[in-house]
């Protein structure tokens, strides 16, 4: 049996009933099958995927927090530390009712590789909890923060693991967080990033990941002969991801009809208007159902839908596995060019792998998404600094973060053979530097 099998048959047995993040690991070492084939007898020597696919270390801990109504409630709170062979672990705090251990674990293992792809010296890591902040009052997700980070506290810093914003955790809840560390540790420090402007936050982070996921499509299309202009888009999600991707795609001169929530989708014949949008979800909190009832041009539909309208560019940005076979077969029926994903892991290996046998140009989360992370760390730097940057500063440096991470998974393909397979790309660009790293640090 290859090394690579091996793995992925331990990490099943030893990881069971969390198939997101056996998921993440197969298609990981799968792609990596020609690096580790050429280096099997050194890797296999270091147990050097044994290390890679077990965390550092991973935390498990009560969230007790007080409703409204006077009532105890009680959530269950994640952090796993995954590698920092590159630096100190960094990646964000989900906070949805999905969450659980093999969530956070998949998404951990994916931040290594992303994390390494921007090129700063960023670890790889991923926390969070089931507590829902949908329909929750302030004073309620303050209370829920609060509890969260007393606990998490005793596990971060700033040159330790810096956590961020994810699903579920925005401006709001990072800042409830961040007063909760000061006040427990008594230091003022960049310990989480996606900070208001006020308290050390950088510009250009809210928008950082939808832009970048525009920045790297961009140079995509660019390499491949293609350009944005005119290019119809269909997006998925309406959270800042999705906000943010709808208006750099519009920006660069496409065209975007179409954005969803976890209820149903909106289809705009007139182009997504991002001002409404932003409205409806960043102002109201509300659902697509109001976005459509002030917009005479949008449809709404209940349930999934939005990969079957016609699309040139589909980029989905809700959340991991929404992209399904069936739904790959109808873009590629309606001659989609490409397909780049905002979300993390949101298309399935069976639709990654049609999509890329019928020539649909495919760049990976860990790729494509990476542009908050990287904003992340640029904020980081500013925070060790004592500094802020301005706007234009941060985007011109995610700007060029994205076109390198394209550059650099294109060659890593182009190395081994693997000509216009940009995840294959993606997992050995973002692979042969933490490689190095761990087995330059010993057995540790």
């Amino acid at each position: 049996m290859s090394y690579v099998d091996e793995v992925l048959e331990r990490v099943i047995a030893k990881n069971p009933a969390e198939p997101e993040f056996h998921q993440a690991v197969k298609e990981v070492l799968e792609s990596l099958r020609p690096v580790i084939e050429a280096n099997e007898e050194k890797y296999r020597k270091e147990a050097l995927l044994e290390r890679l696919t077990e965390p550092d270390r991973q935390f498990k801990f009560r969230v007790p927090w007080v409703d409204d109504k006077g009532q105890v409630q009680v959530n269950t709170g994640y952090r796993v530390q995954f590698n920092n062979s590159i630096g100190p672990y960094k990646g964000g705090l989900r906070l949805h009712p999905s969450v659980n251990l093999g969530i956070i674990k998949f998404l951990g293992f994916e931040q290594i590789f992303k994390n390494s792809l921007t090129g700063l010296p960023i670890g790889g890591g991923k926390g969070g909890s089931d507590f829902d902040p949908k329909g929750k009052s302030d004073r309620e997700v303050m209370a829920f923060c609060q509890s969260f980070m007393t606990e998490l506290c005793k596990y971060i810093g700033a040159d330790t693991d810096v956590p961020a914003g994810d699903i579920g955790t925005g401006a709001r809840e990072i800042g409830y967080m961040f007063g909760q560390y000061k006040k427990i540790k008594s230091v003022y420090e960049g310990v989480l990033t996606g900070k208001g402007l006020s308290y050390g936050g950088s510009l250009a982070r809210t928008e950082a990941t939808g832009y970048g996921l525009l920045y790297l499509t961009e140079e995509m299309m660019k390499c491949n002969g293609y350009d944005m202009k005119d290019k119809v888009v269909c997006i998925s999600g309406s959270g800042n991801v999705a906000i943010y991707a709808t208006q750099k795609a519009q920006q660069l001169g496409a065209k975007v009809v179409t954005v969803s929530d976890s209820t149903g989708w909106v289809y705009d014949s007139e182009g997504i208007d991002v001002a409404l949008l932003k409205e409806v979800k960043e102002v109201k909190r509300a659902r697509l159902t109001e976005y459509a009832a002030a917009r005479p041009s949008a449809e709404y539909h209940e349930g999934r839908g939005v990969w079957s309208v016609k699309c040139d560019i589909a980029l989905p940005c809700a959340t991991q596995n929404e992209l399904l076979l069936e739904d790959a077969k109808q873009l590629v029926a309606n001659g989609c060019i490409a397909v780049a994903e905002g979300a993390n892991m949101p298309t399935t290996l069976e639709a990654t792998e049609y999509l890329q046998q019928n020539k649909v140009l495919f760049a990976p989360g860990k790729a494509a998404n990476a542009g908050g992370v990287a904003t992340s760390a640029l904020e980081m730097s500013q925070n060790s600094e004592r500094l802020s940057w301005t706007f234009e500063e941060v985007d011109g440096k995610l700007k060029d973060i994205m076109v390198n991470i394209f550059h650099n998974l294109d060659d890593a393909a182009k190395r081994y053979g693997k000509e216009g397979d940009y995840v294959t790309g993606a997992n050995i660009a973002g692979f042969e530097k933490v490689a190095e790293a761990m087995i330059a640090q010993g057995v540790c």
